[in-house]
């Protein structure tokens, strides 16, 4: 658990809220968060929504788990406690992304449940898809495009989830997608409907 170390803060209202921001952009702040084991397809599918949402005239960003330890996690490890304090960071982050209207898409491995659970908390359950990228792990080990099974086969990575740590799958997602079996493409196509049916995006014009 994450101590409190900030005193005498006051929270400042701005004159500008949510709605408004909403209005301007003409969608609802939105946070699809994919978790699945590494080379389960995560990333492939934030950046392949992110650009068909954008090409469908919607703000709309990626927040990758590797991009993200370069700058606002460089100083967290992969220990279960630097797991939890980086996605209640990212948590955290979503929750001001979603209040500027953005719909943001992340890809992390984010292998515990209560983790997830406490981003959902972070940013609104009415504004948090959980996405189940549920690839088979002899598939994500077949592609293993850093080559990290191979070390972690090898005895060089230790702690990697999905070979000797674990990874707690959702109980109730809000999508679940096998990529072995739906493409990048098809998967962002199924997104975007799941963000029109729940009133995030404008559904396109017949």
């Amino acid at each position: 658990m994450t101590k409190i170390k900030a005193t005498n803060i006051t929270w400042h209202e701005g004159h500008v809220g949510r709605e408004e921001r909403e209005t301007l952009l003409k969608q609802k702040g939105a946070v699809i968060w994919t978790t699945g084991l590494s080379g389960s397809g995560k990333s492939t599918i934030a950046y392949t929504l992110e650009h068909a949402l954008v090409q469908r005239g919607h703000l709309s960003y990626v927040l990758d788990g590797d991009n993200i330890r370069h700058g606002l996690n460089k100083n967290l490890g992969f220990s279960a406690e630097d797991r939890e304090e980086n996605i209640r960071r990212l948590g955290e982050v979503g929750k001001l992304f979603v209040d500027a209207g953005i719909i943001t898409i992340t890809a992390f491995i984010s292998p515990y449940s209560k983790d997830r659970d406490i981003a959902r908390e972070a940013v609104g359950t009415d504004s948090f898809f959980e996405i189940f990228c549920d690839t088979p792990l002899d598939v994500c080990e077949e592609r293993d495009p850093k080559g990290l099974y191979k070390k972690a086969r090898a005895g060089e990575i230790k702690g990697f989830t999905g070979i000797d740590d674990p990874y707690e799958a959702p109980s109730n997602p809000e999508m679940v997608i096998d990529t072995s079996k739906v493409s990048p493409q098809d998967a962002a196509v199924l997104l975007c409907e799941m963000l029109e049916k729940a009133g995030k995006i404008p559904q396109l014009a017949d």
